[in-house]
């Protein structure tokens, strides 16, 4: 397996792409819009320069990375040699299906399909092709060529030699994988959104301002980021579907979204891909100043 085919040129599917290109993985990187394709191999260079400064990869090597990144507009031209394709789409599960029912029929009998999906049920997805058993959730976080976690979710009809195959391919990655079965938001989804939720309700509800929650969090619980700044880094509207997937999928009260992250999401408050969220951000970094609403 050399040929690995990622759907999305966005945040995650870049760094997707940059991870397995730098272990030497031919990849063929495919969207809709040529300008997310452009803006992702611009991400991917921006980031490997940062990895050369840091004296973690030499130059060659980032020439060598990119030069295994092949670009396409075209699903079925980008998927014909793939042996595994990762889609890494929107989070939207009508999205998400519709590209699994095109992979499904222009891609190779034998070609593993996987979805980056940080909530919608793989069995669901899997249910529209004709491949059940070859159709893996992998996970991976953001920002992916950094972070070491992959949770592999097996869908009800994954077979034991996908599983096992997906596994063995994270490890090569320099990956580490955990195991998860198949319910809405996994495992880290599942901890970390009521998390998140709570700390906009506690700020709903004027307990403190973003500053303190999130000081609190990252003093007092140890956490590298507080849950108000993660949020936006994540993205609200995320936060928000992920959320309605939960809240969906196991009818709990604890899961519905807080009103304060949806009226933000409805206003266009996003967090760092708007520009503004609990922050307001320039360039993709923080500043120093909390969102005008919340001053």
């Amino acid at each position: 397996m050399k040929n690995i085919a990622v759907i999305g040129a966005g945040t995650m599917g870049n760094g997707i792409a940059h991870t397995f290109a730098q272990f030497n993985y031919n990849v063929q990187l495919i969207d809709v819009s040529q300008l997310a394709l452009e803006k992702g191999i611009a991400t991917i260079s921006k980031n490997l320069d940062r990895m050369v400064a840091k004296e973690k990869i030499s130059e060659a090597d980032k020439i060598k990375t990119l030069a295994n990144i092949t670009t396409f507009t075209s699903i079925k031209d980008g998927v014909k040699y793939a042996s595994l394709v990762i889609e890494a789409a929107t989070e939207n599960a009508v999205l998400k299906t519709k590209i699994f029912k095109e992979l499904d029929e222009v891609c190779p009998e034998d070609t593993i399909l996987a979805t980056n999906t940080s909530s919608i049920s793989i069995t669901q997805i899997g249910a529209v092709t004709s491949r059940p058993d070859k159709v893996i959730g992998m996970h991976f976080m953001n920002p992916v060529p950094i972070m070491k976690l992959v949770e592999i979710i097996r869908g009800y009809n994954t077979s034991d030699e996908v599983m096992k195959f997906i596994t063995d391919l994270t490890y090569k990655i320099s990956k580490v994988s955990v195991e998860v079965n198949d319910y809405p938001g996994f495992v880290t989804n599942r901890i970390l959104m009521p998390m998140i939720n709570e700390a906009i309700e506690t700020l709903f509800n004027g307990v403190a301002g973003v500053a303190e929650i999130d000081t609190v969090m990252k003093l007092g619980m140890a956490h590298p980021m507080g849950p108000l700044q993660l949020a936006d880094f994540i993205g609200l509207d995320v936060c928000l579907s992920i959320l309605n997937v939960m809240h969906d999928g196991f009818k709990n009260p604890k899961y519905a979204p807080c009103p304060l992250l949806v009226n933000m999401v409805m206003a266009g408050k996003l967090g760092v891909k708007s520009e503004e969220g609990f922050y307001v951000y320039s360039n993709g970094k923080k500043s120093d100043t909390v969102a005008k609403m919340f001053r």
